[in-house]
């Protein structure tokens, strides 16, 4: 009976201790936790989750979509053209990675094209906010053929650039979050060939 309760009294005195350390070590930054976006916990969380069910932190941070069993490659470049002008986004640039590697390498390689989206007034707003959102601009979309010839869109996931920190201004978390709305539009439709 003694062993178990010195053994009790061992268990709660190293609780204790974690919990004076992690009050000392973490207090200073717990205050700061306050003035995150609400959704920046949900947004960390959801992300950690996705590093332990992929092992991947890119996977974690990426949207992704599978587009539609027969759909070419064209079918999807074509509509997703004609989406980024219904929005009024701008397509600023193609790179034909796939292209690039084969000119390169003299092997033929998988399907590999990265979009370019921006709409340079929004560009402007998010650089006068912080210029570390340069390393996010401009809105890239990859359509790219997976080893099993299986073809997907990519995009970065915009939320932790949206919630992750601070709160953003109004009108720039507005202007976020319908850029957010149509790059999903157009993986979306995409994928789905709908123009």
């Amino acid at each position: 009976m003694n062993l178990l309760r010195n053994l009790l009294a061992l268990i709660g005195a190293a609780a204790v201790s974690m919990l004076i350390y992690c009050a000392v070590a973490w207090g200073p930054w717990l205050d700061r936790v306050g003035a995150l976006d609400d959704r920046a916990m949900e947004t960390y969380a959801e992300l950690f989750k996705k590093v332990l069910e992929t092992g991947n932190g890119a996977e974690a941070t990426v949207w992704k979509v599978k587009v539609e069993e027969g759909l070419t490659a064209a079918d999807v470049e074509e509509t997703m053209r004609s989406v980024a002008a219904e929005h009024n986004i701008k397509n600023v640039g193609e790179l034909p990675l796939s292209k690039q590697v084969e000119a390169m390498s003299g092997k033929p390689y998988r399907y590999v094209k990265i979009f370019m989206f921006c709409n340079a007034l929004t560009a402007a707003q998010m650089l006068d906010y912080n210029d570390a959102y340069s390393a996010y601009l401009p809105c890239r979309v990859t359509l790219v053929e997976d080893p099993q010839g299986q073809l997907w869109i990519y995009s970065l996931n915009m939320d932790l650039m949206i919630y992750g920190g601070a709160p953003l201004p109004k009108a720039l978390r507005e202007e976020a979050l319908r850029v957010k709305r149509v790059i999903l539009d157009i993986m979306n439709r995409g994928a789905a060939g709908e123009f």
